[in-house]
């Protein structure tokens, strides 16, 4: 039974191959004021688009390379695989380099990169560098890099910095929907594979808040797909950076579990298609359904910082994660550098990861061209339309909604530009509170639904 449920999930997306995006399905982003179309749109006829389309998908593409070299400085601040140095923190960075700590740092990753062994993270940087035509045997060469590297981010801070607090609204207590104005901050970035479980909480508490309205009934969700659920490289954020475990993606596993956990889906009955751009990503879920094909589980390293305060809700999801996809396992344990962290580990069940079938695909020019009964309940995305400016990120939200049945709903963290015509309408947000001692944020989830 299971397995004839997963052939029939892998068989509908192959059949279903990405595709670009017609002039027909798009017409209605087009048929904005001239002033918010990029200039080679004007008066757009099918071979204008198609060309645009092309040139745009391989212009996104081009930009995970950037994210990539985003996550080498993220390794050489935060990482303790491949030296016993104190972590930096960007702005402490004029005493550790004052102190002698981040040349050590750098020294420390241009020898890993030389000879990384086993390191998954160290080895794929070691490729990164051969292919910008840099010899990681030659530690000057490398080391000068890392610095330029290292100096490039900086400087990208301080302007992404100015330009959120020139741009970026007040959050409103009487409108929550500008919770989700991020202004587009990331759309000269490169695209980064960030991940980890505080998005997924969100999502939790969002799909808990739709069952209390009566938007998604009980059992109601069998077909949902992830839009660019990431890898954990090793994040930005100091408080949930690690590269003690092997790399890892979270979401897609995070919300089969949790749509089980809510009675929305059931288990065994439901399938999850990952979007995503990134080989990487793709490749690593790729190699987890072979090694499930083969009775092998998928682990999942869930580390907690207990000095840093978490809501009482997060540390209850933080618990229960994983209890309807899989079982508890022993954690890896952690350097000493971290004595204040608590683990826990999961392990998920092979079914639920040959339920999760990747497909290669931009969503800002493409979709799946679905029959109208495969088409998806459920789309998430989040932490990802931050990425691109107002035009892509209105062709993204056509392109979700091809993919959509009638009714069916995007939950994403950021607001998304309609258009007259168009078919996604933002039918309401779930505000998520980060309620904690000495801590008080919210964060939001908008529900837009195919009208």
């Amino acid at each position: 039974m299971l397995g004839g449920l997963c052939f029939f999930a892998a068989f509908r997306l192959l059949a279903a191959a990405p595709a670009y995006s017609s002039l027909a399905d798009v017409r209605p982003v087009l048929e904005q004021p001239a002033e918010r179309l990029p200039t080679e749109l004007h008066n757009a006829d099918a071979p204008k688009w198609s060309a645009f389309a092309r040139q745009r998908d391989r212009a996104i593409r081009s930009r995970l390379e950037q994210g990539d070299l985003d996550s080498m400085v993220n390794l050489l601040l935060y990482g303790t695989s491949f030296t016993n140095q104190p972590r930096v923190l960007m702005e402490h960075l004029t005493e550790a380099s004052k102190s002698g700590v981040l040349r050590a740092r750098v020294d420390a990753l241009v020898a890993g990169l030389r000879n990384p062994g086993n390191n998954q993270r160290l080895v794929f940087l070691q490729h990164l560098l051969r292919n910008r035509g840099i010899d990681p045997n030659d530690a000057r060469e490398s080391g000068t890099f890392l610095y330029t590297n290292l100096l490039r981010i900086v400087q990208e801070r301080k302007m992404l910095a100015d330009r959120a607090a020139a741009a970026s609204p007040v959050a409103r207590a009487d409108d929550p929907a500008s919770l989700l104005d991020r202004a587009s901050l990331f759309e000269q970035r490169g695209v980064s594979l960030d991940t980890g479980i505080f998005p997924e909480f969100t999502v939790e508490q969002t799909l808990r808040d739709l069952k209390q309205r009566g938007v998604l009934r009980e059992g109601q969700v069998a077909r949902v797909a992830v839009i660019g659920p990431g890898l954990d490289f090793i994040d930005k954020n100091e408080e949930s950076a690690y590269d003690y475990y092997p790399q890892q993606t979270v979401q897609p596993f995070a919300l089969y579990d949790s749509l089980v956990r809510l009675g929305l889906a059931k288990n065994n009955a439901m399938s999850v298609s990952i979007l995503d751009i990134s080989t990487r990503v793709l490749q690593h879920v790729r190699q987890a359904r072979i090694l499930a094909a083969k009775k092998s589980g998928y682990v999942i390293q869930l580390p907690r910082d207990v000095a840093r305060p978490w809501p009482e809700g997060l540390i209850a999801y933080w618990r229960a994660f994983g209890d309807q996809v899989g079982a508890a396992v022993a954690p890896i344990r952690p350097p000493a550098i971290f004595p204040g962290l608590e683990t826990r580990a999961v392990r998920v069940r092979p079914d639920v990861v040959l339920a999760c079938e990747p497909a290669d695909l931009d969503i800002i020019v493409q979709h799946l061209n679905l029959a109208a009964t495969e088409r998806f309940d459920l789309i998430v995305g989040t932490n990802v339309f931050v990425y691109y400016d107002s035009f892509e990120q209105s062709l993204a939200l056509e392109n979700t909604g091809a993919m959509l049945k009638p009714g069916g709903l995007l939950l994403t963290n950021d607001r998304l530009p309609e258009v007259r015509g168009g078919s996604m309408r933002l039918a309401g947000v779930t505000v998520v509170p980060f309620e904690a001692p000495g801590v008080s944020a919210r964060q939001a989830i908008g529900w837009y639904r195919k009208q």
